[in-house]
């Protein structure tokens, strides 16, 4: 039957997930593998005018709604669309569809009855983190369950569901509650019909209560009239039971002594909070989720009970602790730094490979390439200067033969046009000249010198005797 009408224009129906007084859910589709879920109001509008109250409510609460979704949050579900169907007229909410059980399936067999401290603390954590969210903009959620909070398979996270209350004006909540709510979970003011930020710290109070003992403290018998009325007096005028009897009571009983005995050591930061989220008196509570999210927090890093110090965590402690970790941090890091390069033994005699820090091998390559670029400076601004004195050095005469040739005046020229210039006394006594230096290349440099020599003196006598007056000489 649940197939039979049509959600809105490409959102397909498929099937109902839960129904209640408060309103149903159904699966459904967009174009697509898209499914989500589909919150139906209870009360039909019939025209879609502002001249309607029932849609002109509906409009403005759906409009608070979208202030949730304006930063993302993943503990809370996102709100993707509204409207109203097209056969039955009835005002929805459509939503994010979330993969996983609710709380009410994971305390009901075959899972335990209650959770473990570890998974309390995160719940708690990420419930809260979820009020905070939705508080910081306004909309109270109303409508804080069991079954309205689901973990998300996918993401491993907590989320809070069903904003359908939200989306009510104050005359329809009010008769939705007292008729139809979750009488369990409900603050003592929603007998009234009232709603107030606090009203929700209650209602999280009552979810944490149930994960620690396994039950809600005041459990709805059955769902006459009666019953209801006698759960709502108990939550406005009777003390709530003590939850770590309920605890004890609810142990399983597969777990070992040892482990009951430790599931047993419920710190008493988290009691303390939910024994205030649980006062009769809404000023009493924590005025919002804001301000529940830090007492949480404060309470998890270990905040000191000025009346009760035995009974909460040593925050002195805490930090000493933290000081030494982070010490011991930085002492790896440095040491790590200072590690030289290591060798691998496993490795083959012929090819061993050297194993560095991160931190030496980029100081390396920052030298590496500072050298090289130095060099390149260097080598153009007095690169010629290097390669002549190089050469000099590799190919000039010893010193010995240098100090022997000036000592006798002897010059030996590297291009042509010295040898020419060359004097021919320089070369007449050739018996002083050093064994050492008449090498091959003297011995060559003298033969020419001499052969040069021998033309030039043959020369002159000619130019000489052509020049000389002969008209006197007799023969």
């Amino acid at each position: 039957m649940s197939k039979v009408f049509t959600i809105t224009e490409g959102l397909e129906n498929m099937g109902a997930l839960r129904t209640g007084g408060q309103g149903s859910v159904y699966k459904g589709r967009r174009y697509g593998p898209i499914i989500t879920a589909v919150k139906l109001l209870p009360t039909p509008i019939h025209t879609e005018s502002t001249d309607d109250k029932n849609f002109r409510n509906f409009q403005n609460e759906v409009e608070k709604l979208k202030k949730v979704n304006e930063e993302p949050n993943p503990n809370v579900v996102k709100i993707l669309n509204s409207g109203i169907t097209e056969s039955g007229s009835f005002p929805f909410i459509e939503m994010e569809y979330i993969d996983g059980p609710d709380l009410e399936d994971l305390l009901k067999p075959p899972h335990e009855a209650i959770f473990s401290i570890k998974e309390i603390i995160k719940l708690a954590d990420q419930l809260a983190n979820a009020l905070s969210h939705c508080h910081k903009v306004s909309v109270k959620h109303g409508d804080i369950k069991s079954n309205n909070v689901k973990f998300n398979v996918h993401t491993g996270n907590y989320v809070l569901l069903d904003f359908g209350l939200s989306a009510m004006s104050d005359d329809q909540r009010r008769t939705s509650i007292r008729h139809a709510g979750a009488i369990e979970f409900m603050a003592p003011e929603q007998n009234e019909g009232l709603m107030y930020f606090q009203t929700d710290v209650y209602s999280y109070g009552i979810i944490l209560y149930e994960l620690i003992g396994g039950q809600v403290p005041f459990p709805l018998k059955d769902n006459g009239e009666t019953a209801r009325n006698a759960v709502m007096l108990a939550h406005m005028e009777s003390e709530m039971p003590d939850v770590m009897e309920l605890r004890r009571k609810n142990l399983p009983e597969s777990w070992s002594d040892e482990k009951k005995e430790m599931q047993m050591q419920v710190p008493a930061w988290l009691l303390q909070i939910v024994a205030k989220c649980l006062q009769k008196d809404i000023n009493n509570r924590y005025a919002n989720g804001i301000e529940l999210q830090e007492a949480l927090m404060q309470g998890s890093i270990g905040a000191i009970s000025k009346t009760n110090p035995d009974e909460s965590w040593n925050t002195e402690v805490l930090l000493k602790e933290n000081e030494r970790l982070q010490g011991l941090v930085l002492y790896y890091q440095e040491n790590e730094n200072k590690q030289p390069a290591q060798v691998i033994s496993d490795a083959p005699a012929d090819n061993k490979v050297v194993r560095m820090s991160k931190p030496i091998f980029v100081l390396f390559m920052i030298l590496l390439c500072g050298f090289t670029v130095f060099s390149a400076v260097v080598m153009d601004k007095f690169g010629g200067r290097i390669y002549n004195g190089v050469v000099s050095r590799l190919f000039k005469p010893s010193k010995k033969a240098t100090d022997s040739a000036a000592s006798n005046k002897i010059i030996l020229p590297q291009k042509k046009d010295s040898v020419q210039q060359l004097k021919t006394s320089d070369y007449k006594d050739e018996s002083n000249i050093p064994p050492e230096v008449d090498s091959t290349a003297d011995s060559i440099l003298r033969n020419i010198q001499r052969a040069k020599q021998q033309k030039e003196d043959t020369q002159f006598y000619r130019d000489s005797v052509k020049k000389a007056d002969t008209s006197n000489l007799n023969f």
